[in-house]
């Protein structure tokens, strides 16, 4: 059993002082505020580590690539399928360790991988069908993080159900049911993975036909894992859905029966009012990833009348142009106060909420997100004397001044995987070329 002492901590919303954490086999056994102890004394402001819904790690190759071509998600969507068009399992496993090194040095110690990638140019299989999948599981491995693998389902190029396009074809299984046998398979393989667990997704309306989104919710339901789905990203999609269709993607999603109390929608960035309605009453909650969000220009998301639906918001670093949650966070806040032109929309610990517990709930990994007894002990230590944080004396405070930067030390499961900012195993920032960085120039 160790007991480590912090002489503040972010503890049930709010920044206290004097706080130890005690804890044995990677649980935390007891969290004490404002008492003595004879606990280990270390620096810093403890707090539960942040959980990263949603996250396409290839994307991080293109990170500051893009901005001089201008254009709009669309042609930004043609550079990625290169840089997809460049991955194999192994250097796909270099890469994604990369980001996950990264993001742990964030402070996140969970990670939604949203993954597509599935099968080799030309769409033809691997003698291992699910080689890329588990190349990400090893990933996470190498890197220590816990890893929600949520394989996409994804068949058709729009939403009329057109085939896939070439740079698309390694994208899919050719139908729901080969999609669904290879998910069996994978949660087979990944089974007996204590840092892994499965999730399933239709990657959107435009890349799952209509009569096929029941059987993808048939999948989730018969392996009681959660399913996610990328939802009215863009104006486009709302418009192609309607013409095809006659009504929204969210209630096409809801009339298919994909969202419900085990579903995640990913951006809701353009919704109606009906929408929100029908999402709050399906149970599913939101995955916002306003840095993402706006390096995209996809919109302004309302945030603001989804948490008055009561729908529980989540957070997710996208495509990694930037991997900090404080900046996700807030990113909440401020995104509404550019939609609404008001102040203090959210409060902090709601903010805070998003970046941990409900991120928790939505990855299906409900032991962490917190601090509290019985929970996985998962935590990370903040600097307090840094440039940031000098002075801080709230939550308020600590949530709209700190950065990834901030983070000094990362504990997963009792064990420290960052130390004085440096991961323990040894990735270093170089793995992220992963030998691609010529794809996006």
């Amino acid at each position: 059993m160790r007991r480590l002492r912090f002489p503040a901590g972010l503890v049930a919303g709010k920044l206290v002082r004097d706080v130890t954490i005690e804890y044995d086999a990677g649980l935390i056994t007891a969290v004490v505020v404002g008492e003595p102890t004879d606990g280990t004394a270390l620096s810093g402001i403890v707090a539960a580590s942040f959980v990263n819904v949603h996250s396409h790690a290839f994307h991080r190759v293109l990170r500051g690539k893009t901005h001089a071509q201008g254009g709009d998600f669309w042609s930004w969507r043609d550079l990625m399928y290169r840089v997809a068009g460049e991955l194999y399992p192994e250097t796909y496993r270099r890469l994604a360790a990369g980001v996950f090194a990264e993001m742990l040095g964030a402070g996140i110690t969970a990670v939604g991988e949203f993954h597509y990638l599935h099968h080799a140019m030309g769409g033809q299989g691997y003698s291992d069908p699910n080689a890329m999948a588990l190349s990400l599981a090893k990933a996470a491995g190498d890197a220590g993080i816990r890893l929600t693998l949520i394989d996409a389902c994804y068949l058709s190029s729009d939403v009329k159900g057109s085939p896939l396009r070439p740079e698309q074809s390694r994208f899919g299984d050719g139908s729901a049911a080969a999609w669904a046998d290879r998910v069996r398979d994978l949660a087979a393989a990944v089974a007996d993975e204590p840092h892994v667990r499965l999730g399933v997704a239709a990657h959107s309306v435009r890349a799952v036909p209509a009569k096929d989104l029941p059987s993808i919710r048939g999948v989730a339901d018969e392996l009681d894992v959660p399913i996610h789905v990328h939802v009215s990203e863009q104006p486009a999609e709302n418009e192609a859905c309607l013409a095809e269709h006659g009504i929204t993607p969210v209630e096409l999603l809801v009339e298919t029966g994909v969202l419900g109390p085990r579903s995640t929608a990913i951006h809701a960035t353009h919704l109606t009012d009906r929408d929100i309605e029908l999402v709050a009453a399906s149970g599913a909650g939101v995955c916002l990833c306003p840095t993402t969000e706006r390096d995209l220009a996809d919109g302004l998301g309302r945030a603001e009348d989804l948490v008055a639906g009561g729908i529980p918001l989540s957070l997710g670093t996208d495509s990694n142009a930037v991997v900090d949650m404080f900046e996700e966070a807030r990113g909440i806040e401020l995104h509404d106060r550019l939609r609404t032109g008001k102040r203090g929309v959210h409060g902090a610990a709601s903010l805070l909420d998003a970046a941990t517990r409900h991120g928790a709930t939505a990855l299906d990994w409900p032991e962490i997100g917190s601090l509290q007894p019985g929970n996985a002990a998962d935590f990370i230590v903040l600097d307090p004397g840094s440039f940031a944080l000098t002075g801080a004396d709230s939550l308020d405070a600590v949530l709209f001044a700190a950065t990834r930067n901030d983070v000094t030390d990362v504990y997963v499961g009792g064990t420290q995987t960052v130390a004085h900012g440096r991961h323990y195993g040894g990735i270093l920032p170089e793995t992220l070329g992963g030998g691609l960085a010529a794809v996006a120039e």
